[in-house]
């Protein structure tokens, strides 16, 4: 019987790879074939099978030799297909660039995982143009959440194919983006960790973008140790990572009281509020508190547009004036378009309210940590999503809700499985910090994993 390598946390792989019990070449061709012999054919539109096998090959003569580029060495990663990976055409997840110029050369992030000797086994599937939270695509299909044991569910978006490459078993770990939650979201719902980085963190040369004022990145993968291992080589260092759990008697949380727990399944409230008292039980220092500025960004993007449409109208207006925008998903289309409407003065207004509302929350919650359920509701049925457009709109704005504050706030923020809620599907505990406390972040959530899962209890 094939080992499952896929389904194996970063640090489970690597032991066996540094100790020699398993060989890259072996590891690649396992999660090759899982992924070609996999029921659901959406969650990958492409395979980088000629490539992965080279790197595989490279890496396992590095070992043998005594060559070992770190913890990553021989690691399969798959890539949502927003990123360009030499020779191939980067989708995006729309069926208009499928023809388009092959890319000229990897994206930063690409060169820096291959450096660090992870593998590229393919490019997941994801919302096109990386603009819904849901994850639904009409093109290359919808990836089915493989937690789900009832009916078809959502992966969640936009990061769709990545979050249920993972989740499945089928690589270890999987490079989204998140613009306004399409990490964290798809994370969530399929029940494993991800972390989006401050915005700025990783070069962002060779992503195709939605929101350039918004856009960030992180990864998928099973746990926190895995994120941070990952992250360090998203940013050139290939050597072990400094970060180490902070403490967790008198870690300072902050839970806002406004907004993140409108419109809350119960199920979802019951996981994360657990967590919280078993934090508490560890010695975590925890307060409830109203944050303004929750309610004014809202205010402020009803008054004036939100920044996302703005900039992706900006960026597909010459597509969306053309013949190519009825090969679009139309619900792309609809929402893009709405764009149109914001004025230069409005969108330097948001800008402006931004610039002050990231300032007042700094000042009111400092080096405290926020934390809140990353989305209200579990994962919810493909089949009604796809029928009726006003349904798909109003869940898609619930499911950004949450996340989509800590974009506009510039966050960092990290999504931890809390237990299951309705339907026995996945919930999530965001745990989140002001921009550029990526560090601090990381360590936390190191430490606070395992309580926050319930494993040490």
């Amino acid at each position: 019987m094939t080992k499952s390598f896929g389904a194996m946390s970063i640090a489970q792989l690597s032991v066996l790879i540094q100790s020699g019990a398993a060989d890259p070449v072996e590891i690649t061709e396992s999660v090759l074939d899982g992924i070609e012999t996999f029921s659901d054919q959406s969650i990958f539109t492409g395979l980088l099978a000629d490539r992965a096998r080279n790197e595989a090959k490279a890496s396992s003569a590095r070992l043998k030799s005594g060559r070992s580029r770190g913890l990553l060495e021989g690691i399969p990663v798959g890539w949502k297909d927003l990123f360009d990976i030499e020779g191939r055409a980067t989708t995006a997840g729309s069926k208009v660039l499928a023809n388009a110029s092959p890319a000229a050369s990897d994206a930063a992030v690409v060169s820096a995982l291959e450096n660090a000797g992870m593998v590229a086994v393919g490019c997941t599937n994801m919302s096109e143009f990386a603009f819904s939270g849901l994850g639904v695509n009409p093109h290359y299909g919808t990836p089915h959440n493989p937690r789900s044991t009832d009916v078809p569910r959502i992966p969640g978006g936009s990061s769709s194919g990545a979050g249920a490459a993972v989740a499945a078993g089928l690589v270890p770990v999987a490079i989204g983006t998140d613009t306004g939650g399409s990490v964290r979201i798809p994370a969530a719902f399929n029940g494993i960790v991800g972390y989006k980085a401050s915005r700025g963190r990783y070069p962002m040369g060779g992503v195709f973008p939605l929101a350039k004022s918004l856009d960030s990145l992180g990864p998928l993968c099973r746990t926190v140790q895995d994120a941070i291992w990952v992250d360090a080589a998203m940013r050139g260092r290939t050597g072990v990572s400094q970060t180490t759990p902070s403490s967790i008697s008198g870690l300072d949380i902050v839970i806002p009281d406004n907004v993140v727990f409108d419109g809350i399944e119960a199920g979802v409230l019951a996981a994360f509020e657990q967590s919280v008292e078993w934090l508490i039980a560890e010695g975590a220092s925890v307060s409830r508190i109203n944050i303004p500025a929750f309610d004014e960004l809202f205010a402020l993007m009803a008054q004036h547009g939100t920044l996302v449409t703005a900039e992706a109208f900006a960026l597909h207006r010459e597509r969306l004036a053309g013949p190519e925008a009825k090969d679009m998903d139309r619900r792309v289309v609809m929402r893009t378009r709405l764009g149109e409407a914001t004025t230069l003065a409005g969108y330097l207004a948001v800008l402006d309210g931004r610039e002050r509302l990231i300032a007042d929350v700094k000042r009111l919650v400092g080096e405290s940590f926020i934390a809140f359920p990353t989305v209200a509701h579990v994962a919810p049925p493909i089949a009604p999503l796809e029928a009726d457009d006003d349904l798909f709109f109003a869940t898609n704005g619930k499911t950004l809700r949450n996340t989509s504050i800590g974009n506009f706030l510039d966050w960092c923020g990290v999504s931890i499985p809390c237990g299951t809620g309705d339907a026995d599907m996945p919930v999530g505990f965001l745990l989140s910090a002001v921009g550029g406390r990526d560090e601090a972040l990381l360590a936390a959530a190191l430490s606070t994993e395992a309580v926050i899962r319930g494993d040490s209890v």
